[in-house]
């Protein structure tokens, strides 16, 4: 609606069973309308910020002029829902969102919608106006009594979240209900890690040909979708360096961070010049028939060797990942370059979930304030020592109580005075 077209912002309750006529001398009088008694006497309407005229009929005009006063102050406040919007429900804007969703990444995509259909059986029928705080952690609750994952379970409260943010400042609702008081506890994760001796039976046991992946993931960090899309192009095997670039089935890599480059030993350089001069020419893995070795591929022959190995039976090839963060950890690294080479988009991340992993700090805190201890023995312990042999001994008497400690207590002006024989050193400050 243009600016010309737009109706004025107004309110009102009309009384629709009477109306104002002039009768025959000139004066308004009121007469029975032509609809009264056989439509609802009491009619509310204003027009919103969008120049929509939106009405609602009463049959009191008290509660007509209640509902008109509310609408108003909600436009005033700025947090203004039409009453048609407010009827929309979880399902219906679910649709809507998953729409405009599509743009974003497949893997994402796919992820969103495995999150709202789950989210769509719960509060499908229920609109978006009517969802309150006690529903969303009735419903966490609900989700950790079915055994979900801590983690999932607070990953779909996210995507709730997601959802009713954008239904906000799309005009949907008033308020998000999703807050951290309805959201569930985070899980704390606590990967499997490997010991060398098992990575090492893990690349016996791997057909030649994914060889390779096993090293790409332990040694370097590498993803499952990224050690099958690593090209040849992608290593400067002299320099010794990944960059990653593509990740299964070439697609773009989630973000800037994950592609860091990576620097690798000379030894496993080597390894992967001779997959790439008996491979396919353009990637380092190959399945049984010659072509890029697949991330199924490679997870096949993970299960194949994991039930062969002492291994947990959900052993994935991402705890590859968690082995390579603990070598680094166990190396004396700190936590931005482990940040760096894992390519996490924060610290956060890399202390949220390899955080249990660094060392113990206690003996090392002991031994940094025993050496304070340590310089006050070695620098002040003979002075005092001289100052406290020039130190008289007081001599106890008979007297007791408040005046024993005054006879006993220098002056003000002996403590204040730097002559006094009872000063001692330098202060410690300890």
């Amino acid at each position: 609606m243009s600016p010309k077209q737009r109706l004025n912002q107004r309110g009102s309750v009309e009384d629709r069973w009477r109306k104002r006529v002039k009768d025959a001398d000139g004066n308004t009088v009121e007469v029975p309308s032509a609809v009264a008694g056989k439509v609802t006497r009491w009619r509310a309407r204003y027009v919103d910020d969008g120049g929509r005229e939106i009405q609602r009929s009463f049959g009191r005009k008290v509660d007509a002029q209640k509902w008109l006063d509310g609408q108003l102050a909600s436009l005033l406040r700025g947090d203004h829902v039409a009453p048609a919007d407010a009827k929309v429900t979880v399902g219906q804007w679910r649709d809507t969102w998953l729409a405009g969703y599509g743009n974003r990444r497949e893997s994402s995509v796919r992820m969103a919608e495995v999150h709202l259909k789950i989210i769509k059986v719960h509060f499908g029928a229920v609109p978006l106006s009517a969802v309150k705080p006690s529903d969303v952690r009735a419903w966490t609750a609900q989700l950790q009594k079915e055994g979900r994952a801590p983690s999932y379970v607070y990953a779909l409260h996210s995507r709730l979240s997601q959802l009713f943010t954008d239904a906000v400042h799309d005009g949907l609702v008033a308020r998000n209900p999703c807050s951290r008081r309805t959201s569930p506890p985070m899980g704390k994760q606590r990967p499997y890690v490997a010991t060398t001796e098992q990575v090492w039976a893990l690349y016996d046991a791997f057909p030649p040909g994914v060889q390779p992946a096993i090293l790409m993931g332990a040694h370097a960090g590498l993803r499952l979708a990224e050690c099958a899309a690593l090209r040849i192009t992608d290593v400067d095997l002299e320099a010794g360096v990944i960059h990653p670039a593509v990740q299964w089935p070439e697609k773009e890599l989630k973000s800037d961070k994950s592609r860091t480059a990576i620097p690798i030993p000379r030894e496993m350089a080597q390894i992967l010049a001779e997959a790439a001069r008996t491979g396919n020419g353009r990637t380092f893995l190959d399945d049984e028939w010659g072509n890029p070795g697949s991330p199924w591929t490679i997870q096949r022959a993970m299960r194949d060797a994991r039930d062969r190995l002492d291994l947990p039976d959900d052993f994935r090839f991402h705890d590859l990942r968690h082995y390579f963060a603990s070598l680094l950890i166990a190396s004396g690294l700190d936590v931005k370059v482990v940040q760096g080479r894992l390519r996490h988009a924060s610290a956060k991340t890399t202390l949220d979930t390899y955080g249990h992993l660094w060392p113990d700090r206690d003996d090392t805190s002991r031994a940094a304030v025993a050496a304070v201890y340590q310089e006050r023995d070695e620098r002040w312990a003979p002075t005092n020592q001289g100052s406290t042999s020039t130190r008289s001994t007081p001599t106890p008497t008979a007297t007791s109580g408040r005046a024993a400690r005054m006879s006993t207590a220098p002056s003000r002006w002996e403590r204040s005075s730097p002559s006094t024989a009872t000063s001692s050193g330098p202060s410690l400050g300890l």
